[in-house]
């Protein structure tokens, strides 16, 4: 019996027709060299760029890669698999290459993320969880990085948990967006887990429980002495404000100081001005005004627009969704086995052949100006941008502080192309794809035509 507690562990979970390929491949014993690669076809409305995450999680995959005796016994009994091949899933590990994007690198269409180097059956059979892996991760980040853009001065947290699509999916959201410049998450065991910082305020539920609401602020802020933030929406906004400035006295001669006020639903703008002006006159200009309630980045442009006086956000549901674009035109696709380059050129779904690497250079050694898309073995001008993170199934570099990867990328978004760093559409960044592979994908599709000839005079 597989246990659902450790089911986002199991290498079952994946598509059917992984295990099926498998099979096919055990029977006719291809086991050589395969090359896959994941890269986003297209870009969805209104994103200018991407940001690669999730590689840590891809590689931690990896590293645990293996059938336990409940999951071989499930295999054994689904009736499409024969004994002598359940006997090889015994033994089966990741042995493999892996090359990457570091995590927090901005990146374009048609670019490889990640590439994987490993005997056919390991690199097919991993193909659902890493792209599960990292296309949440790649698509929170990205989301994330708008609001980022759109407040850059500002503290930004992660309030998404409840309305994540699931668990892991509440937790990584957390860690993708601190990734791309969050300050930290609501999620507590984010922090346990990666290190983020953890913040939290109140509930309406805490007011409505008491009948007097300045009485729930007084035993709000004696419990939590270090971190007063009051929720003052729950009623009226402004008339709860005014209680704040009205008990900050009697608790100061405690020594409890009042950090800031919540403010969660209306309009925030108009709210935030009138608290702000009731907060001062009241002689308490340090405390801060933290917002949230349907933030996200185009909320915040407004806000920003609009000079509101907030000093952070809670970023929830809009971001822990991706609400305005919820999947990217990802793919995991073959681009060489047994030595050869591969090239599937499906009607709208064409891929280039061959490993890739992919260049970047600059304008002024500060501007990102254009990439280049080229062959491995072809060297061109500029900063390669896919390392080598695994090999032979054994990491090659310890993993990477998560502070590390979120410098990396705020750099990253530094140096993006102003015309980019619209919430709008903008300008196409150039991606150029060498002559090198454009050859290769000419001489895969002649050997691909003369084969077909031939089979067809046959």
């Amino acid at each position: 019996m597989i246990a659902q507690s450790g089911a986002q562990a199991s290498i079952l979970l994946t598509d059917l027709y992984q295990l099926t390929m498998l099979q096919g491949y055990f029977d006719q014993r291809m086991e050589d060299t395969a090359v896959f690669e994941f890269f986003v076809r297209k870009l969805p409305a209104k994103r200018n760029f991407l940001i690669a995450a999730g590689l840590e999680q891809a590689l931690s995959f990896l590293e645990n890669l293996r059938f336990t005796a409940e999951e071989l016994e499930w295999v054994s009994g689904h009736g499409a698999f024969r004994p002598a091949f359940v006997r090889c899933l015994e033994e089966l590990r990741f042995t493999g290459d892996v090359h990457a994007m570091p995590e927090g690198t901005v990146f374009f269409p048609n670019e490889p993320i990640l590439r994987v180097t490993a005997p056919l059956p390991q690199a097919q059979l991993v193909e659902s969880r890493l792209i599960n892996l990292l296309h949440f991760q790649t698509l929170i980040a990205s989301k994330a990085a708008r609001s980022v853009l759109a407040a850059p001065d500002k503290l930004l947290v992660d309030f998404g948990l409840r309305r994540a699509h699931g668990a892991e999916a509440g937790l990584l959201a957390a860690r993708a967006s601190y990734l791309v410049g969050f300050a930290g998450s609501a999620t507590v065991l984010a922090t346990p887990l990666f290190g983020i910082p953890s913040f939290g305020t109140m509930a309406h539920s805490f007011i409505q429980a008491h009948d007097d609401e300045s009485v729930a602020f007084e035993h709000f802020a004696r419990s939590l002495p270090e971190n007063v933030i009051l929720l003052i929406d729950t009623y009226d906004t402004e008339a709860a404000a005014a209680k704040v400035v009205r008990i900050a006295p009697k608790l100061e001669r405690e020594g409890i100081r009042i950090k800031g006020v919540r403010l969660d639903s209306g309009d925030l703008a108009d709210h935030a001005f009138k608290v702000r002006r009731i907060l001062d006159e009241g002689g308490l200009g340090q405390v801060t005004i933290f917002a949230s309630g349907s933030v996200d980045e185009y909320v915040l442009e407004e806000l920003m627009r609009k000079k509101a006086p907030i000093d952070g956000f809670g970023i929830g549901t809009h971001m822990d969704t991706s609400a305005d674009a919820p999947y990217l035109d990802c793919a995991y696709k073959l681009v060489e086995y047994g030595g050869k380059a591969r090239r599937k050129r499906s009607e709208g779904k064409v891929l280039w052949p061959g490993r890739k690497q992919v260049y970047r250079r600059y304008l002024d050694e500060s501007r990102m100006a254009e990439d280049v898309l080229s062959l491995e073995g072809d060297q061109q001008s500029g900063e390669p941008l896919i390392e080598l993170f695994m090999q032979g199934g054994k990491r090659t570099k310890a993993s990477e502080a998560l502070r590390a990867l979120r410098a990396r990328s705020l750099d990253q978004i530094r140096r993006l192309p102003t015309n980019l760093l619209s919430l709008k559409t903008a300008s196409v960044y150039p991606v150029t794809v060498s002559e090198a592979v454009r050859d290769l994908a000419r001489q895969v599709d002649a050997a691909q035509r003369e084969h077909e000839n031939v089979n067809g005079a046959v």
